[in-house]
């Protein structure tokens, strides 16, 4: 049962993952979503160009909004402190960076995690849930069975009684067909001498 479960829990797991790649490829084809690139920090500045003044920096990994196309190498965005700007458009990726995808994963694996401490609670009330259903089952079944041998047995009964019965019926028809054979005989018999008597007198 236990295995049954941290099967479950496992393919949960590669869903999780199968949805996260597949958010990062949806996050890839959306034209206005992008991604500081890796490993680096980047100057944000008011126009398309170095010479234009500073604004900050803009982490690695930092979710961007795209608010142009390229322009002089510079791109404008709107990071997620609601800044707008401009930043090299080179370090500015549709893909998410590792620190990201790092961070969907974690956060999947949590949740993987509190689902398998939960089934891991779960585990004994559902496998005593499941002795109960199986001793109720056989009950059920030894029932059954009692109940179909005793329609057998009296099946049997009620068949011996109508035999019974008609082997009843077939020795008193028989005797009285006897006793009528009989008494016309004799019927017969007592009338030829009446006669016979009659005749002689």
């Amino acid at each position: 049962m236990l295995k049954h479960c941290l099967l479950g829990l496992l393919l949960t797991a590669t869903t999780f993952i199968s949805q996260a790649q597949e958010a990062q490829t949806a996050n890839s084809t959306d034209a206005n979503s992008a991604y500081i690139i890796d490993n680096l920090y980047t100057f944000m500045r008011s126009g398309a160009g170095k010479n234009y003044r500073l604004l900050g920096s803009v982490d690695a990994g930092t979710k961007l909004t795209l608010l142009s196309k390229e322009e002089n190498g510079f791109i404008k965005i709107k990071d997620d402190k609601d800044r707008e700007g401009w930043v090299e458009s080179k370090f500015v990726s549709q893909t998410p960076g590792l620190h990201k995808q790092y961070q969907t994963l974690s956060s999947e694996m949590s949740t993987v995690q509190n689902k398998l401490r939960q089934a891991q609670v779960e585990l004994p009330q559902l496998q005593e849930q499941n002795q109960t259903l199986t001793n109720q089952n056989d009950l059920l079944n030894q029932q059954i069975t009692e109940l179909q041998t005793t329609l057998e047995q009296e099946r049997a009964q009620k068949q011996a009684a109508t035999a019974k019965e008609k082997r009843q019926l077939l020795t008193y028809g028989g005797a009285i067909a006897f006793i009528g054979l009989f008494l016309g005989i004799i019927l017969t018999v007592v009338l030829s001498r009446r006669k016979r008597y009659e005749g002689w007198a």
